[in-house]
């Protein structure tokens, strides 16, 4: 396995969010939280390219690290929607430190003020050059579907960013857009709420905005690339 480094969010990963939170507990060993078959990625794939989405198919990790490190040239704006995923494979720790990059969510999270951070995250932190995220679920026909709360992700996924760099687990994978919309509700949704209980101290955390992106930008179908991990990665 390639090395990445490490995650230093281990708190906030599913498993052990299961382990202190009573309310997530019941999920623990839910069908959501394990990697799929060959098959089932391969045809996941396959629907990705066909809805015009470039799918970079990695092993593990350290793969996963790697490749998206790659597709981000020196000198780019980064921002980064809040990811487990991108926690767990060490990308978040990674752009803590000295990278080649000119790490805008670093920036906003150094405006002390709200009201200001908020205007910060609706102007530079949705028009990045490189926006990075993961999604609540993947379709086997080719969508990629994901919510959150403040509108943030969405925007800077939907049109904001010069690009976006989704990555997904295939405990992501589900079989349709009938099936993202559950898998987003009753599984994702629940595992974000038992990590905005800890992080933040509130009783849930909500689905406020819902994107389903059903096809690559006719405008623009190299905008949004997906690192698709075989291992089970974030909720």
């Amino acid at each position: 396995m390639a090395a990445h480094p490490e995650n230093t969010y281990v708190n906030h990963t599913f498993a052990a969010l299961a382990k202190a939170d009573a309310q997530l507990a019941p999920l623990a060993d839910h069908p959501y939280t394990k990697a799929v078959s060959e098959e089932r990625i391969a045809a996941t794939k396959a629907g990705l390219e066909a809805s015009g989405f470039k799918v970079h198919l990695v092993s593990n990790r350290g793969e996963a690290f790697q490749t998206l490190k790659s597709l981000i040239p020196a000198g780019a704006s980064v921002n980064n929607a809040h990811s487990t995923s991108l926690e767990e494979i060490g990308f978040i720790t990674y752009l803590k430190g000295e990278t080649e990059w000119n790490n805008v969510h670093a920036q906003i999270l150094a405006e002390k003020d709200l009201a200001k951070q908020s205007e910060l995250r609706r102007t530079i932190g949705s028009t990045v050059d490189y926006f990075l995220t993961s999604m609540s679920a993947v379709t086997e026909t080719g969508a990629l579907v994901h919510a959150d709360l403040s509108g943030s992700k969405v925007g800077g996924v939907a049109f904001g960013a010069g690009n976006v760099i989704v990555l997904v687990g295939s405990n992501k994978i589900v079989k349709d857009e009938a099936e993202a919309h559950k898998r987003t509700h009753e599984f994702a949704l629940a595992a974000e709420s038992a990590r905005a209980r800890d992080a933040y101290g509130v009783p849930a955390s909500a689905v406020v905005h819902y994107e389903a992106i059903k096809k690559a930008n006719p405008f623009n179908p190299n905008r949004i690339q997906v690192v698709l991990v075989k291992e089970a990665l974030g909720f």
